[in-house]
């Protein structure tokens, strides 16, 4: 592990300048995979929201058509009614029959008795939950799709218009002491000191993209000298206006290794007490 930990994941992903796009979360992304990301995300959502919208129309047209049911029974009853009493059908003398033999024998079927014992006996396999037809319509029902895809890191709408490009500057070391000869290094450097980012608070401005370290943002561009109250701030570097709502404060990278600032040890040689 090395010890620029700070959002490490993503500053290394590429030393060309517009490749990195931060959120207004302050979380950064590569620009390729967070579009990669988006495209994925935009398509599913699209599908997501035909099935949805489909769904409703079929609650609807089922909704309709039992509230028909209902006002032709209704209808039936009054016309009934109202012609006096009328023989009994075949279908609803059995009905009858059936219900008081219920009350006087047991008429329970296997597949009543294995619904009923599910109700019950939940803690039975047979009680679990089954992905069947109406429970996925209820998931379709009750989970409507949101409008934007949601940031994989924050969970708040996404919109590529919502990043933007930085600038990182990287540190730059000679060769054997040779100042005709250079390279650049993975470390990224405060734009305005020059300083090595590591761990430190960092910030970047939306307008001009430059990234520096929140300390030398709070004394050179919030400081006395440079508009105090935070209405009249300009960039160090490009010398453009900016606001407070201009800034991002970046989050820093996490990982599944605990390792920040620089290696302690590399190698653990356990002892038998």
């Amino acid at each position: 592990m090395t010890d620029h930990s700070h959002v490490s994941l993503m500053y290394r992903a590429s030393s060309s300048p517009y490749r990195i796009v931060p959120h207004r979360s302050g979380h950064i992304y590569s620009r390729e995979a967070i579009v990669a990301y988006l495209l994925t995300k935009n398509k599913e959502l699209k599908e997501a929201r035909i099935k949805y919208d489909t769904q409703l129309a079929a609650d609807e047209t089922k909704r309709n058509n039992d509230q028909q049911t209902k006002q032709n029974e209704t209808i039936q009853k009054f016309i009934e009614k109202d012609q006096g009493p009328a023989q009994q059908s075949i279908v609803e003398h059995g009905k009858s029959h059936q219900s008081s033999l219920k009350r006087k024998i047991d008429t329970e079927t296997v597949e009543e008795g294995k619904k009923k014992l599910k109700q019950i006996s939940y803690w039975l396999s047979e009680a679990q939950p089954q992905y069947t037809q109406e429970s996925m319509e209820e998931s379709v029902r009750n989970h409507p799709p949101p409008k934007r895809p949601p940031s994989p890191m924050s969970g708040d709408p996404l919109r590529l218009k919502d990043l933007t490009p930085i600038t990182l500057q990287r540190e730059t070391t000679r060769k054997g002491g040779n100042s005709n000869s250079s390279s650049t290094s993975s470390k990224c450097i405060c734009a305005v000191s020059a300083k090595a980012i590591t761990t430190q608070p960092v910030i970047a401005i939306k307008k001009t993209g430059v990234v520096m370290l929140k300390e030398v943002y709070d004394t050179i561009v919030k400081g006395s000298g440079n508009g105090g109250n935070g209405t009249k701030m300009t960039c160090p570097i490009s010398g453009t206006k900016i606001k407070e709502k201009d800034v991002i404060e970046l989050k820093k990278g996490a990982s599944g290794f605990a390792a920040s600032g620089e290696v302690v040890a590399s190698k653990y040689t356990p002892t038998m007490t």
